[in-house]
């Protein structure tokens, strides 16, 4: 008889009072590609920012599950190499829909922006990467206030008295100095997260800590060690299968693979990796590359799916262009995938343990810090530079959290206010 699957979840001593209901019968992955391919056509703004997108439709308007849970995952990502937000998205639909549904989120939130860029590499579409285009502004200032929104939300929750506020203004000034005594900024991450839980550890454990959300992990761990073994064969494999083969493709491959396992933070953070992969080997030229650089953002989801606009650009016509265009972005994103679910089935067993709910209470409030942080670079500095802008970012806000509107709605409104107005 075939042993059942295994199902680890956070067990509980109350249910949360923010913790939403287990998936159900109609928790299909169809359902789940459907919410992550509109999150994939209006998420702008990079990684930070699709947080706050991800947060507010699947968090505060679906109640998929509470932040509480949402926190701990956003955490574990920011631990992990990859893209964070992808990773959180995988995440997400693996909580909802198991594996399925985990394929069905990453689908629906990278295909857009995949065709985007592929097409526009083909010569198929034509998009302006220029930096000041008005509805460009519009978008970039929507996603600031997307994020002002999350910080808001996700702070009254995760950082309700006076130690965890305390502790997510210090995460902040960290990650905010870090860069100034010559750290990389991921450095001041991890040391936000780390000083998050032993502070967590040492002084929350006296205060009502909530009960972990409950994120179902839909992986045991014999799943997790195939999915390590199956990234070290990867990683170890495709630079030998590159050196006897000599192929595009595989160079490729082997090229994007790397790249999106040795990041951290992702987004912008991945593009000298993906430029010292790709240029000297001359798979694409310095130009197309930086063409590349400018189309992605102007397109919403990942700014991995740079990754297509490389193997179509590196490919030797529309049939071959596209077929690398798929592998390129396959390959990028598989490495971070495999240590998500390496990783999660542990962190679940983990964090049913007291003492580590309480770490996690103070990472939680670190993972506040993190966003107030980001909230102000790059995404404020980036987005507000006039007194126009902080206008409509003050009234995208007001759309958003005192009139509820639809963030895809809010998104398209801004980008149609910055295109009339000029914005720029």
């Amino acid at each position: 008889m075939p042993r059942p699957p295994v199902v680890d979840s956070v067990p509980a001593a109350a249910p949360p009072a923010d913790a939403a209901p287990p998936p159900g019968a109609d928790a299909s992955a169809w359902s789940v590609f459907w919410v992550f391919l509109r999150l994939g056509l209006t998420s702008f703004g990079g990684p930070i920012a699709h947080l706050g997108y991800f947060r507010a439709e699947l968090v505060e308007r679906r109640k998929w599950l509470g932040d509480a849970a949402y926190a701990d995952l956003v955490a574990l990502c920011q631990f992990l190499p990859g893209p964070a937000s992808s990773q959180v998205g995988l995440g997400l639909g693996l909580h909802r829909a198991g594996l399925p549904g985990a394929l069905a989120a990453w689908i629906g939130f990278t295909l857009p922006s995949a065709l985007l860029l592929a097409a526009a590499a083909l010569g198929l579409a034509a998009l302006d990467p220029a930096a000041d285009a008005g509805w460009l502004r519009g978008l970039k200032i929507v996603a600031a206030a997307v994020v002002a929104q999350a910080v808001w939300g996700m702070a009254r929750t995760l950082a309700p008295d006076r130690p965890r506020a305390t502790l997510a203004l210090g995460s902040a000034g960290l990650v905010l100095l870090a860069p100034l005594s010559g750290l990389p900024p991921v450095l001041g991450q991890i040391a936000a997260i780390a000083l998050g839980a032993v502070v967590g550890w040492a002084v929350v454990r006296d205060a009502p800590v909530q009960a972990p959300g409950a994120l179902t992990v839909r992986l045991g761990p014999r799943a997790a060690l195939v999915c390590l073994g199956l990234l070290v064969v990867l990683l170890a494999g495709l630079p030998i299968l590159a050196t006897m083969t000599g192929a595009t493709a595989v160079h490729l491959a082997d090229g994007l693979s790397r790249a999106g396992a040795l990041v951290f933070g992702g987004g912008h953070v991945v593009l000298p990796l993906l430029q010292a992969e790709v240029v000297p080997t001359g798979l694409v030229d310095r130009e197309t590359f930086l063409a590349g650089y400018g189309l992605a953002q102007a397109v919403p989801g990942p700014l991995f799916t740079i990754s297509a606009w490389l193997g179509a650009s590196a490919g030797d016509g529309v049939a071959a262009g596209l077929a690398l265009a798929l592998l390129g972005t396959m390959a990028i994103f598989l490495p971070g995938a495999l240590l998500l679910f390496a990783a999660l089935p542990f962190w679940a067993r983990l964090s049913a343990n007291p003492a580590a709910r309480a770490a996690l209470a103070g990472v939680n409030a670190a993972v506040v810090g993190l966003l107030l942080a980001a909230f102000y670079d790059p995404v404020l500095t980036g987005a507000v530079t006039g007194p126009a802008d902080v206008a409509l970012g003050l009234a995208a806000f007001l759309a958003l959290h005192i009139w509820k509107a639809p963030p895809w709605l809010v998104v398209l409104a801004a980008a149609g206010v910055g295109w009339a107005v000029g914005l720029g």
